[in-house]
């Protein structure tokens, strides 16, 4: 990692942020310290991937910009690669991608089956399985703990919800690994294309079995289900579900994988935590703010104005750099000290904010909360046992493989 602090605006220029290996091979931190103290708003230029876009990297400007959708529209995409490409072909049909009553309509239909009580036997079964998980990893003297635990967790938790048959789940890891990072360099856009496609093809067939023999699952429910007066698109259920699969997987999975981390090399942290002296809840809040497993958001801007007196013209691209908002020394004492009892770390913008506040937040923060009850219970020290591996990805951050020693308990 280039931990250089960027200090000199010619360097800063030459920075490009659409670059997945920048952000897997370089450390950003002085990046994201000088453009919230220098230019909280900064204009990125333009990149042989497209137009030049807002940089927003204060955490107070970011809550604020992910509560107005009206002057920021998703309704063009999310994130870089669609924004620049202006070519998501899920806007107005995929709840993230869409703005006003239609995401109102789509989000009360897709958050029932999200709520504390529906998730209540999900959430036991992924307590009762990370258990066993853990049980197996300590007894190999070593671990990849992406791989042999963290990737397990919400698979299983996903595919209960969607009812995918059990023989089918493992193919469902490299399909959603593969369409959002790569884990070798930089992600072509034959492989991303090809992973994509796989799991949308997967989607839709799931979603034709369920229309002709439903069961107790989110696929059946969405396909059953009325939007006003008329029933879901089968486009609709599609995407949906493709979100679903993406934000519950990839997301969860670098979390706990950029977690496990974060205590292996913080030995003091995980006693504290170990012995009680910091709850599980409170450090489930302070691994989300560490890892940020989602580097950024997009909108593009439907009305002139001003900002750090800066002139955001109608249509522009304005990024939220959530990495840089969980680490703002405006809001967080020591933000770059990674500190389980940091009382305000639920403060965080992880899963966004607003009207596209993450939906699957709960069933991410009680996974979560089962690894660490289970490391708890079964290890007794986490020992670091070879070199970790980034993701490369400008859109998702985190380790794809973390070689450990769990010592058992």
């Amino acid at each position: 990692m280039d931990n250089r602090p960027v200090q000199d605006p010619d360097e800063l220029d030459r920075i490009d942020l659409v670059d997945p290996v920048l952000h897997a091979t370089r450390d950003l931190t002085e990046v994201w310290r000088h453009l919230r103290d220098k230019a909280p708003l900064y204009r990125h230029r333009e990149t042989e991937r497209g137009e030049g876009f807002w940089v927003v990297t204060r955490r107070e400007d970011m809550e604020t910009l992910y509560k107005d959708n009206a002057s920021f529209t998703s309704a063009h995409g999310n994130m870089l690669e669609t924004l620049l490409a202006d070519n998501d072909s899920a806007v107005g049909q995929m709840l993230t991608v869409t703005d006003g009553p239609d995401h109102t309509a789509l989000r009360g239909i897709l958050t029932r089956p999200f709520t504390p009580r529906a998730l209540t036997a999900t959430v036991e079964a992924a307590r009762n399985g990370v258990r066993q998980l853990i049980l197996e990893a300590t007894a190999l003297e070593q671990c990849d703990f992406g791989r042999d635990v963290a990737a397990d967790i919400p698979l299983a938790a996903i595919c209960d919800l969607l009812g995918v048959p059990p023989q089918d789940r493992p193919k469902l890891i490299p399909m959603t690994s593969g369409a959002l990072a790569a884990t070798d360099g930089t992600p072509t856009a034959e492989g991303t294309w090809a992973a994509r496609n796989d799991l949308l093809l997967y989607i839709s067939e799931l979603a034709r079995l369920r229309a002709r023999e439903p069961g107790e699952d989110v696929v059946s429910a969405l396909v059953e289900q009325s939007v006003g007066d008329r029933r879901l698109t089968v486009e609709e259920v599609i995407f949906n579900c493709y979100s679903i699969i993406i934000g519950g997987l990839e997301t969860t999975r670098l979390a706990m994988v950029g977690g496990v981390h974060a205590l292996a090399h913080h030995p003091e942290q995980w006693e504290a935590l170990r012995s009680g002296a910091v709850s599980t809840d409170a450090a489930v809040e302070e691994i989300l703010r560490w890892t940020t497993p989602t580097l950024h958001s997009g909108r593009r801007a439907t009305t002139d104005l001003l900002l750090h007196g800066e002139f955001i013209e109608t249509g522009d691209i304005v990024t939220m750099w959530n990495g840089s908002a969980n680490r703002d020394e405006r809001v967080f004492d020591a933000p770059d000290e990674f500190r389980l009892d940091r009382g305000n770390a639920g403060k965080h913008l992880t899963f966004a904010h607003g009207p596209h506040y993450c939906m699957g937040a709960y069933l991410a923060k009680a996974e979560l909360a089962g690894m660490l009850d289970g490391l708890k219970e079964h290890v007794a020290q986490i020992r670091p046992a070879g070199e970790p591996t980034r993701v490369y990805s400008n859109f998702l951050s985190g380790y794809a493989t973390l070689p450990v020693t769990l010592v058992p308990a």
